[in-house]
């Protein structure tokens, strides 16, 4: 996609922003003005700190250039969309720390814009806007954190009371160029959770290199969280993606218990050796005879951003054990990932996603009844909502500009949202942290995660409840959680995956151990 596509997603504010406000209003002449990020810099410095453009701005320009700003005018009796966008001109002093902004002839050639302005014109621009009887100045809230303005608005002219709504509804669906890009996104960070499960296997299949100050990449092995974490942000930044969507969560053994752990700073859990796993010959062999990697879990949620559109993936493996799950922790993740495959066999248009929130909770029951954790009848255990102490987070969530995208759009206030089935009524605290509450539409693009987590902070006000087997549950509580996340885009008749990693538990024990 050689230029983004700011003009059709201009359009699409405007379709949302002229059914929004009042008749009075609708037949003037709108304006929308909005100012992007600047560059910012840790506290008392010039250090600056990674830049990255605000979403709103970015969804109407397409323009990653720090503190610039954009002016759109809309005429509903013509229908005519007139766009401006304003740049800053370079600045001899900075030049020589930064490179340079684009000139406006450069930025016209990679910007869906009708004129390209510097940043000095601005203030005569917003003067021109024609009076109040005329026109419409929408603008962001000011109270909240969207960046300020570069200029201020006209005293007195400027309303935000509408033009967020807008934006946030029509973000919530997205544009074919937009789920390009976001199927680049998620390709990308694939393959990179596929080389840190790699590279787990060929610790456990390959001879450890000999010690030395300096390992080149090829001689890299993963045995901390913080290892794990720098593969997966190399792999991304190697095919082309610089940034992150979100900070990565890395969290090994009982931590991944822990939603969203990103200190990624503890070693795997190790122990005496048994010589029982295929990688205790290799560690006798350089010496580390007396150590080796316990069994444990690792879990990794992170994704990349393409042209500022996340990905969002989890994948639980196993870590030790020569690269199998441990019997308690395989069976906590085949019943996550039958929790995944029960919640997107509902996934099309028209599913309201209450209902699937519901069916991973009862996925949730019927595998914890099999296993002997829970005791009592499948209703009675549903309408306890003791399930929420294992499973306390929504299924997924609307993803895009942001990883966590739109929320006041997904997830409108419950006593304004007659969307909700009768059924989520009787089950309150399955969504407490439901960040998407609405029937699905073709073109959103939403996540499928279901866990199973064992918290010590989340077990305690159960660990009396009647409907556990606690001798049971005392097992599985050193697995410390499971979590499987794909990205999908809704379609009328189903979805389709756009984060093609394997998650079937014989292909992931097969490359971490090596095998495959």
């Amino acid at each position: 996609m050689a230029v983004y596509p700011a003009r059709k997603h201009a359009i699409k504010v405007i379709q949302h922003l002229t059914r929004i406000v009042p008749a009075e209003l609708q037949s003037k002449t709108h304006y929308i003005y909005i100012s992007g990020e600047r560059t910012t810099f840790r506290h008392d410095t010039d250090r600056e700190l990674p830049f990255r453009q605000e979403s709103n701005f970015m969804y109407l320009s397409g323009c990653g250039v720090p503190s610039s700003a954009l002016l759109l005018e809309w005429n509903p009796p013509t229908h005519k969309l007139t766009t401006k966008l304003f740049i800053p001109a370079e600045d001899p002093l900075e030049t020589m720390w930064s490179p340079p902004p684009p000139t406006p002839e450069f930025a016209a050639r990679t910007h869906d814009a009708d004129a390209i302005f510097f940043t000095s014109t601005l203030s005569t621009a917003l003067s021109a806007i024609p009076s109040a009887e005329n026109a419409v100045l929408h603008v962001l809230p000011t109270a909240t954190t969207f960046p300020a303005h570069l200029q201020p608005p006209p005293p007195g002219r400027a309303t935000d009371e509408y033009l967020f709504r807008a934006i946030a509804e029509a973000r919530l669906t997205k544009t074919d160029e937009e789920i390009a890009l976001m199927r680049t996104a998620n390709t990308i960070s694939s393959r990179a959770h596929e080389v840190v499960m790699r590279l787990l296997g060929k610790g456990v299949r390959s001879a450890l290199p000999e010690k030395k100050d300096i390992l080149l990449p090829g001689d890299w092995l993963i045995e901390k969280e913080s290892e794990a974490e720098a593969v997966f942000v190399a792999s991304c930044r190697r095919e082309g993606a610089v940034h992150q969507a979100y900070l990565p969560i890395v969290a090994a053994s009982t931590r991944a218990s822990t939603l969203h752990y990103c200190c990624n700073d503890r070693e795997f859990a190790w122990g005496p050796t048994t010589h029982q796993h295929p990688d205790a010959p290799l560690r006798h062999a350089h010496g580390l005879e007396n150590h080796e990697i316990l069994p444990q879990v690792l879990l990794i949620d992170a994704g990349c951003e393409w042209s500022c559109y996340a990905a969002d993936i989890t994948r639980t493996m196993p870590v030790g054990n020569g690269g199998k799950f441990t019997d308690e922790a395989g069976a906590i993740y085949e019943l996550v990932l039958q929790m995944q495959k029960d919640a997107l066999a509902l996934v099309k248009a028209g599913t309201h996603w209450d209902d699937v929130q519901h069916t991973c909770h009862v996925t949730l029951v019927r595998g914890f009844l099999k296993l002997g954790l829970f005791k009592g009848s499948e209703q009675e255990i549903l309408d306890s909502d003791v399930t929420t102490a294992f499973f306390p987070h929504g299924v997924g969530h609307s993803i895009g500009l942001d990883v966590h995208d739109v929320p006041s759009a997904s997830r409108p206030p419950a006593a304004n949202n007659v969307t909700i089935p009768a059924l989520s009524g009787k089950h309150s605290k399955f969504h407490t942290y439901l960040r998407l509450r609405l029937p699905l539409r073709a073109g959103m693009v939403v996540t499928v995660e279901p866990g199973i987590y064992f918290s010590p902070h989340l077990l305690a006000p159960v660990r009396n409840s009647p409907l556990i087997d606690h001798a049971v549950l005392a097992r599985y509580e050193p697995v410390g959680g499971v979590r499987i996340e794909d990205v999908v885009l809704v379609t009328e008749t189903g979805h389709e995956l756009l984060s093609p990693v394997g998650k079937e538990r014989d292909w992931v024990e097969g490359v971490c151990s090596g095998t495959l």
